[in-house]
């Protein structure tokens, strides 16, 4: 498909195209807001963007964002060590928390597996989990990946793993729709699935 527009603008609209979930359309849209936007509106955006990509890491613990060498949660020391929610991504963290239900500590797994895409085990934070299992003196691990076959599958996945260890394994209760993402989940409904999680 050839180019329509002046090349600076079909660039602008070819890259906002490659975010998630922005169509042709959209990204035509938010390019053509942006050229009609305050120059001052337009660099905010962007400087923001270049600050994000140039100070925020991997926590080295739990792999959520962090701007230091461990993220918020993991420098908490008021959370419950021995307790391990562990997620498909950082947002999900972020749902979480909204329950007011979880007062333990976080591992986002950084996706699901997901063999059609190319995504096993190994490309995912498991062996990290493990070890954190065995030096951090873990009693529990609860499961929240999401409700899909992704999700199901890295959680059985998990289970396998964590039941020789001895420890609690357990998986987010129903209340959450499958094939649903985590991140949609109402506070109410996402807490009772915490408060009704079960051995897997």
């Amino acid at each position: 498909m050839s180019s329509v527009y002046e090349g600076p603008v079909q660039a602008l609209i070819d890259e906002l195209g490659r975010l998630p979930g922005i169509g042709p359309k959209s990204a035509q849209r938010i390019a053509f807001y942006l050229l009609k936007a305050a120059p001052e509106d337009a660099h905010r955006l962007a400087d923001a963007i270049v600050d994000a990509k140039a100070r925020i890491t991997w926590c080295r613990r739990c792999f959520n964002f962090a701007t230091g060498e461990l993220c918020t949660y993991c420098l908490d020391e008021r959370r419950d060590l021995a307790l391990i929610c562990v997620v498909e991504e950082p947002r999900d963290i972020v749902a979480v928390e909204r329950t007011h239900e979880f007062a333990g500590r976080y591992h986002v797994l950084q996706g699901a597996i997901a063999p059609i895409e190319g995504v096993g085990p190994e490309q995912l934070r498991i062996k990290e989990l493990l070890a954190r299992v065995g030096e951090e003196g873990v009693t529990e691990v609860i499961i929240a990946t999401n409700p899909n076959i992704e999700g199901e599958a890295t959680a059985m996945y998990l289970a396998r793993l964590l039941k020789p260890l001895e420890i609690r394994v357990t998986r987010l209760a129903s209340g959450l729709p499958v094939g649903g993402d985590l991140e949609y989940a109402d506070e109410v409904t996402l807490g009772r699935a915490l408060e009704g999680r079960r051995e897997v």
